[in-house]
């Protein structure tokens, strides 16, 4: 399997799929996204099925030309009896989709994941939470989990380093940390670190004035990448997207669910921006003032870098209409991985 470059982690949602679909044919060959099925705490089997029917089919659907994985890290042992029910050893046949499991996981999750890498015989991805300081032990969990993979079978790590602010100075020293450990576990077809660097809204968030926030993840991936380890040149790289990393760990709101206002997204060199929009389509003017907070910054790329810089554009000239938290979480997401994609082939 040759997979790209960039693997962000992103949750399976539509607007998520959305903005997968909507990049440039030449950006989307080097992503290979690791789609995240939410918590849903609660919910009675019948609906969770269909849910997880519906978005995995969804996923599977926008992944049809290119490579990805679907993971359900946050099943119980009850919810994992559910989704065994919908994703069968046959449901991953000719998807281009791999299953994931980790250490720490439910039983069943894990014994889900492992019977759909055997039937499928093209791998299984082992996704190792690093929130804080590593733990050897956690490498013995690994070890467990590659002995109950059929030899010759390939699997793919994800070092998953969850949230990467400025608070955490030395997660590049940890990352490394991990990784020493767990690459002489096996053969890994391939290795990637992840971690999520965009910043909730600040408290004082207000409208008309952008936040910024340093690349606390980017700058952690070039410290990785500039320590003298012999296994560098296999590392792929993985963020969140545009949100934070804490927002794949939350159930999906209700449709009545969350605040009366957004936040439009964007990703500089060194920053991520935020502006807060107004939701409903008497605040046009606040809202397209929003997008104008984005488009006067000195780093914007101006309309021809992505859909997402085009609709930014479009949005400030009153041409796109207001949009709801969908559009702009799925504008957001295609500037960031264009930009990001673009970023790793220099």
């Amino acid at each position: 399997m040759s997979v790209p470059p960039y693997v962000p982690v992103l949750p399976t949602r539509p607007h998520a799929a959305a903005a997968y679909r909507a990049l440039a044919p030449d950006v989307q060959r080097q992503v290979a996204p690791l789609w995240t099925l939410p918590p849903r705490p609660g919910m009675l089997p019948q609906p969770l099925a269909e849910r997880v029917a519906k978005e995995a089919g969804d996923i599977a659907a926008a992944q049809r030309l290119g490579p990805g994985w679907l993971d359900a890290p946050f099943a119980d042992d009850v919810e994992a009896a559910v989704l065994a029910d919908v994703l069968t050893p046959e449901w991953w046949d000719h998807r281009n989709l791999r299953p994931v499991t980790g250490p720490g996981r439910s039983g069943a999750q894990q014994s889900l994941a492992l019977a759909a890498a055997r039937h499928r015989e093209d791998g299984l991805g082992i996704r190792v939470r690093l929130p804080g300081d590593w733990n050897d032990r956690t490498a013995m969990d690994v070890a467990v989990l590659l002995d109950r993979l059929p030899s010759g079978q390939p699997a793919d790590l994800f070092l998953d380093l969850a949230t990467v602010l400025p608070d955490r100075p030395d997660a590049a020293k940890e990352a490394l940390r991990a990784l020493d450990t767990l690459i002489p576990l096996t053969s890994w077809r391939t290795v990637t670190v992840a971690a999520g660097g965009f910043p909730e809204p600040p408290d004082d968030f207000r409208e008309g004035v952008t936040y910024e926030a340093p690349r606390s993840d980017w700058e952690t991936w070039h410290e990785i990448r500039h320590s003298e380890r012999q296994y560098l040149s296999r590392l792929r790289y993985g963020d969140y997207g545009i949100h934070p990393a804490t927002y794949v760990t939350q159930p999906p709101p209700s449709r009545s669910g969350g605040p009366p206002w957004g936040v439009l997204r964007y990703t500089t060199a060194r920053s991520y921006h935020l502006s807060k929009v107004p939701h409903g389509r008497q605040y046009d003017d606040a809202n397209r003032e929003a997008a104008k907070c984005l488009t006067r910054l000195s780093d914007f790329r101006g309309a021809a870098a992505s859909a997402g810089e085009e609709w930014l554009c479009d949005r400030v000239r009153g041409v796109e209409t207001i949009g709801n938290h969908s559009t702009w979480n799925r504008q957001g997401n295609v500037q960031h991985m264009t930009f990001v994609t673009r970023s790793l082939g220099h």
